[in-house]
């Protein structure tokens, strides 16, 4: 049996790791619920994308050995801007606050990087939708809208 098939323990450790060669098919397999694909892209696609875009920075996401999930950020020191691009978690790992973990992580990293003020982020609005989890974290609606996408934002005190 695979790894990213077997069960992960509720208290598993958090991480998140880079991409590599030996890993990216086990990243690029992972993928949300039917319900939820109108809300992010496959993450084969998010990583071709962001070989192309300078600003990407992007990682697995791991319980203990298992990778359980995929995130992007779009990280501009130079004006300061830091924008999750991507963010997900394997629908068989949902609901056991890996998720809640990796959005920690990284909210913690961007802190760390050059004038970090803010974390900002948007969603494609609808039934199911990820603006729920991310108001548990501490982001704010910012009332502003891209295309069919609404803007959060999560201010550091």
């Amino acid at each position: 049996m695979s790894n990213c098939n077997m069960p992960t323990p509720k208290g598993a450790i958090v991480s998140l790791r880079e991409v590599t060669e030996k890993t990216v098919w086990a990243i690029c397999i992972l993928h949300v619920s039917k319900s939820q694909e109108k809300f992010v892209a496959p993450n084969a696609f998010s990583i071709a994308q962001a070989y192309f875009a300078k600003t990407a920075w992007f990682r697995a996401v791991y319980a203990d050995e298992t990778p359980v999930g995929f995130v992007m950020l779009n990280i501009d020191p130079e004006k300061a801007s830091y924008f999750l691009w991507r963010f997900m978690i394997d629908e068989k790992y949902q609901g056991r606050g890996y998720g809640k973990k990796a959005m920690e992580s990284i909210i913690n990293y961007v802190r760390t990087l050059p004038n970090a003020k803010e974390l900002t982020l948007t969603y494609h609005p609808g039934e199911g939708c990820p603006q729920p989890f991310y108001r548990k974290l501490g982001f704010e609606d910012t009332g502003k809208s891209f295309d069919d996408e609404l803007e959060m934002k999560l201010i550091f005190q």
